[in-house]
């Protein structure tokens, strides 16, 4: 199965093409270990859907899912959803890394996944505002949880609406109280 496929019900949600075809183009180099590991290796910070394998993948599926319906009530234009839903498929992308797979989260993966995504710049059709923006909500993604003890690095906080609608989402898709269902092959049940 190739990459994109994975996401064939978050890319719908999509209007504009320019960046749809530049998603595809990112979730194509998105690192294979991504779409088999859980959200978290300890599933203390996750729900039970986001545990396991697929775990991160559903765990990204369901935060485009909170953006998606909570659009009904955030009135973004069409193009700043677009990008937002970028962003949220995307933030997760390289959790344990990207030139290669770190055997635990790295607290910097926001930068990393920031990062992934400007060296990737030249392959992708939406301009560079575009790709700035995106790399901005994906940084700031963490919100208040910007700082480890394990680190000395210090995340950006969310300072614009889409950056803390962006981080709204992950977070609200990451609280254990928020039950969504998945069918076998990881798309969200309709109920």
């Amino acid at each position: 199965m190739n990459n994109e496929q994975y996401f064939k019900q978050e890319l719908s949600y999509i209007n504009d093409k320019e960046i749809k075809s530049s998603l595809e183009t990112m979730i194509s180099h998105i690192p294979e270990y991504f779409f088999s590991i859980p959200a978290s290796s300890t599933g203390k910070y996750h729900p039970l859907y986001a545990t396991g394998e697929g775990g991160l993948l559903r765990h990204t599926k369901a935060a485009v899912r909170m953006a998606y319906e909570l659009f009904g009530i955030y009135k973004f234009p069409s193009r700043t959803k677009d990008l937002i839903i970028m962003a949220l498929i995307l933030h997760d992308s390289v959790k344990k890394g990207y030139e290669k797979e770190e055997r635990y989260t790295r607290f910097d993966h926001p930068l990393i996944a920031a990062d992934f995504i400007k060296s990737h710049s030249k392959e992708l059709s939406i301009s560079s505002e575009d790709i700035d923006f995106v790399c901005s909500c994906i940084a700031s993604h963490m919100g208040r949880f910007n700082t480890s003890e394990y680190s000395d690095i210090i995340l950006p906080l969310p300072k614009t609406p889409e950056e803390k609608f962006v981080h709204m989402c992950d977070y609200l898709a990451a609280r254990k109280v928020i039950d969504i269902h998945f069918d076998k092959n990881d798309n969200i049940v309709e109920e």
